[in-house]
């Protein structure tokens, strides 16, 4: 007999962010995301208490995977960083540090929870309108006559993640070919709407990075076996091509509850071959050169297409059938009936390469919108982690295209944004505050300071080495100094270039310490004309990315500041 339990009663508690416990663990939280932000940022171990494979990252999808989170407002920030992750792939520590220090960095004012989150939401709004305004002081506009800045973006986006192991020359390599791997995907005769293609990772683990290259088409990796058999002769037209998506191999599928009826004397194995190659006499008659299927192609049938000088492609897998049909204008065939001309495609050539000790097929289509970027790397860990790093770097990539603006990164965004809050706040109050609102003026310079303490901690948090950041008083940019340099020193030979690396300390600047108080100052917002020239050698973040993250850390924030009570069910 079942055993059976009293239900036990739920457990709410009131005021969560009082709790001393919510307070240690969100604060745990924030240590680790702090940890791992930025190119110096501290690499992280994820494995399981039994064993398993072990994991080497200091991402932000990585780590969201290995977290195991139980409290409900580490569950609400945790799924807020993945839902922003999984939308624009980058920026996830940057939303999630930015929305702890939010919650942090009110919790001694005194200001009523609901008076917070209306003036978050005004500094947001503050924000997001200075971002996007042509005033704008750390937007760059993408030139797409020139490659510079995608490229500086792409190589910003590498330099970023220590645990891809990349030297110099290997991230500038692997920039080349990732934006190289995307801008193939564009089609060339682009219209109105542009419909991008897709970019094929392929494993080649153990070798040198610098083997790593891109190919338009599609690699499919076949055993040497398959290698050795006929391939169609070269035609003057296309290459006709079917492609499906049900298993080829003979196989039952699986009746489920119900029974399948067999007359007396049929064989069923034999009945299922005769199918199979009743399709492979149809595919020869209509003249079909390359036959792919998502599964398992019966050898007999593979055999047979071989005799008649058809190549056989098989164990495709889910994942390259949607970049398969719309490279070669199939439509995935899903029966073993009749199959309509429709259906099939078209290839220009299918080639042999080789590639270390794997092979493959290298199919090539008449318009280019997939490409394949070989991959490699020199260990498993450190392939993860570059496989990870290059779909970032490609979506970011198409988030670009969709909106064609870069921010300066090496925190100058975040330090600028506060200079820039702190000056509006004083010289401005009535363009933020709503007239009429209940709002004083001292709330919102109460809470302005809360906020821009928020963006600055980003730009310290870049620092792991116990250096301190200093701030211009020209253009609100973030410097890097050592940490024992002197309180009053010659800063300009102390220092070289701001964070972004736009601005040089030679420029007759005046600097002080982040944490220090100063005087709101006049921000010279303008960008010099120079700056997408060298935007090459910029460090440069994602418009999109950013923008969209410096929202959802505001409105998470505000959701954890409005939780009265938390209800947990533990049964």
């Amino acid at each position: 007999m079942s055993r059976f339990e009293a239900k036990k009663p739920s457990v709410c508690e009131s005021e969560p962010l009082t709790c001393e416990r919510v307070r240690a663990t969100l604060g745990v939280l924030k240590g680790i995301v702090t940890s791992c932000y930025g190119p110096s940022g501290r690499l992280k171990q994820l494995h399981n208490g039994v064993g398993g494979h072990v994991r080497t990252t200091s991402q932000s999808s990585a780590l969201l995977h290995s977290l195991a989170v139980t409290h409900p407002v580490l569950k609400l920030l945790t799924a807020s960083m993945q839902n922003h992750v999984s939308c624009v792939s980058d920026c996830g520590l940057f939303m999630a540090i930015l929305c702890c220090n939010l919650v942090e960095n009110v919790q001694g004012v005194d200001v009523t929870p609901t008076t917070v989150i209306e003036l978050n939401k005004l500094l947001v709004n503050l924000c997001t309108s200075y971002l996007k305004s042509e005033a704008c002081g750390c937007r760059i506009p993408v030139d797409f006559s020139s490659t510079q800045i995608l490229l500086g973006l792409v190589r910003s986006i590498l330099i970023s993640k220590p645990a891809c192991m990349l030297t110099r020359m290997e991230v500038d390599h692997m920039s080349t070919l990732v934006l190289r791997a995307f801008l193939l995907t564009i089609p060339e005769k682009a219209k109105e709407h542009i419909i991008l293609g897709r970019s094929i990772i392929v494993p080649l683990k153990g070798q040198r990075v610098m083997d790593s290259t891109v190919l338009p088409g599609m690699l499919i990796e076949m055993p040497e076996a398959q290698l050795m058999r006929v391939l169609p002769v070269k035609k003057s037209s296309a290459l006709k091509v079917a492609l499906f998506c049900v298993s080829l191999s003979g196989d039952f599928s699986d009746t489920g509850e119900g029974t399948l009826a067999v007359s007396d004397g049929v064989c069923l194995e034999s009945a299922v071959l005769d199918q199979l190659l009743n399709l492979g006499r149809q595919l020869v008659r209509d003249h079909v050169d390359i036959v792919m299927c998502q599964k398992v192609i019966h050898p007999s049938l593979k055999q047979f297409l071989s005799t008649h000088h058809v190549v056989a492609i098989d164990r495709v897998g889910a994942a390259r059938m949607e970049p398969l049909s719309k490279m070669t204008g199939t439509q995935p065939i899903g029966s073993l009936g009749s199959i309509s001309p429709r259906s099939y495609g078209s290839v220009k050539d299918l080639c042999y390469a080789e590639f270390g000790s794997k092979h493959f097929f290298h199919l090539l289509p008449d318009e280019v919108t997939v490409s394949s970027l070989l991959l490699c790397n020199r260990n498993d860990t450190a392939w993860d982690e570059l496989k990870l790093t290059c779909q970032k770097a490609l979506h970011v990539l198409q988030l670009t295209i969709k909106e064609p603006f870069v921010l300066l990164g090496g925190g100058c965004t975040e330090t600028h944004l506060a200079a820039y809050i702190r000056h509006k706040i004083l010289n401005e109050p009535g363009s933020v505050l709503i007239r009429d609102d209940g709002r004083t003026q001292t709330e919102l310079q109460l809470i302005a300071e809360a906020f821009c303490r928020a963006l600055e901690s980003l730009a310290g948090c870049l620092e792991h080495d116990g250096g301190d950041i200093l701030t211009d008083m020209k253009y609100g940019h973030c410097w890097s100094v050592q940490s024992d340099s002197p309180p009053v020193a010659n800063w300009p030979d102390l220092l070289s270039r701001c964070g972004c690396g736009l601005h040089s300390s030679q420029e007759q600047l005046s600097w002080s310490f982040l944490r220090n108080t100063h005087d709101p100052f006049v921000l010279q917002s303008c960008l010099p004309p120079e700056a997408g020239n060298s935007a090459n050698n910029l460090t440069l973040d994602c418009y999109t990315a950013k923008l969209n993250g410096l929202q959802l850390a505001v409105e998470t924030a505000n959701l954890i500041l409005d939780l009265a009570y938390v209800i947990e069910d533990k049964n």
